[in-house]
């Protein structure tokens, strides 16, 4: 049989419903954004295989692996049916899959949908080779634009003004499922590995015209345990920078809104775990204050620490420009960077 193997950059463009079809542990580590795991092997499956591929070589685990297939084909094929009536449409009529390596599981998949009759692609070198690629771009010349500023001015909320103004973003808190704080897990759902974090910042960037530039809100290394790949946090760290500046008031305010709606238990978790940096005072303050529902205390307490933090952070930073936005109203936002000379 032929095989209609892709490489990956024509694979990447082309329609079709993008299938993963690796364990699910596999899948669960990393996988390329938006595809569906629908495995030829689960854990355990995948397990029995390897081990015997490394016992008794590649022609016992393969007879192996076509044992376990076949005692679960029918639940195979309508997991595929079922994927077509969910995610099948007139511009998405095809399936694409890939493997680890391109191999034997994404081939056994493609003879099955050809039996089928489903129009099927598969990705030459499989996930395996997606990976280099991802790791690879990293060390593109990628011109980044940092948005800075303390914690409540609204730095994510200035990168989705210039998302819907047509600048390009990337938003790294948003990929990572964190606020970057002690807060920043609260409301959130679970991280992604952190493989799976870096294939998801490669396909925003993916996307975009390396040409121009891509504003990115100022980080530290870790966002939760999510780490941003090296080759961009260096390059973040010696790009130019947007500090925002905003009153206390309007940072209080902005903290209020984000954080008052979640539980208090949580919120005073969230606080003994920064008790050694904020001091037995500041710490009992906070707490009294989540259980009064002193929001604007909560706020003064921890900002004290944070302020600090940022401050010692900043130093020595060159190539910043400062906007300050005390007051000013989010529609006017774009216009006045661009007065500032901050964006085009």
């Amino acid at each position: 049989m032929n095989f209609k193997s892709y490489e990956l950059k024509e694979f990447r463009e082309s329609k079709g419903l993008l299938i993963d079809v690796r364990s699910p542990d596999e899948y669960y580590k990393g996988h390329m954004p938006n595809s569906i795991n629908i495995p030829l092997f689960n854990n355990e499956e995948r397990s029995i295989v390897g081990k015997d591929y490394k016992v008794n070589g590649k022609e016992t685990a393969t007879i192996k692996g076509l044992n376990i297939v076949e005692a679960k084909l029918d639940n195979l094929i309508s997991e595929f049916v079922l994927a077509e009536k969910n995610y099948f449409n007139k511009h998405l009529n095809n399936f694409k899959i890939y493997c680890a390596r391109g191999g034997m599981r994404s081939q056994s998949i493609f003879w099955l949908l050809n039996k089928l009759n489903y129009s099927t692609i598969l990705l030459s070198g499989g996930y395996k080779q997606y990976r280099r690629k991802v790791l690879d771009n990293f060390n593109k010349n990628i011109k980044i634009k940092l948005i800075g500023g303390k914690t409540g001015s609204g730095k994510t909320k200035i990168l989705n003004i210039l998302k819907n103004n047509n600048y390009q973003i990337i938003d790294l808190e948003y990929l990572a499922n964190h606020r970057g704080s002690t807060f920043g897990s609260l409301g959130m759902d679970e991280q992604p590995t952190n493989e799976q974090f870096e294939n998801l910042i490669e396909d925003e960037l993916y996307k975009f015209d390396l040409n121009k530039e891509i504003f990115i809100e100022a980080e530290s290394a870790n966002i939760g345990r999510c780490r941003i790949p090296y080759e961009l946090f260096k390059r973040m760290k010696d790009s130019p920078r947007i500090e925002i500046k905003k009153c206390e008031k309007d940072r209080i305010n902005e903290l209020v809104k984000t954080y008052s709606v979640y539980p208090k238990e949580e919120l005073i978790d969230s606080i003994i775990r920064i008790k050694k940096r904020l001091g037995p005072q500041r710490t009992e303050l906070a707490i009294k204050s989540v259980k009064n529902e002193k929001w604007d205390n909560v706020c003064k307490a921890v900002l004290d620490y944070y302020d600090k933090c940022y401050d010692y952070e900043l130093e020595g930073k060159e190539n910043v420009k400062t906007l300050d936005l005390s007051g000013v109203n989010e529609k006017s936002i774009i216009e006045l960077m661009i007065k500032n000379g901050l964006i085009i």
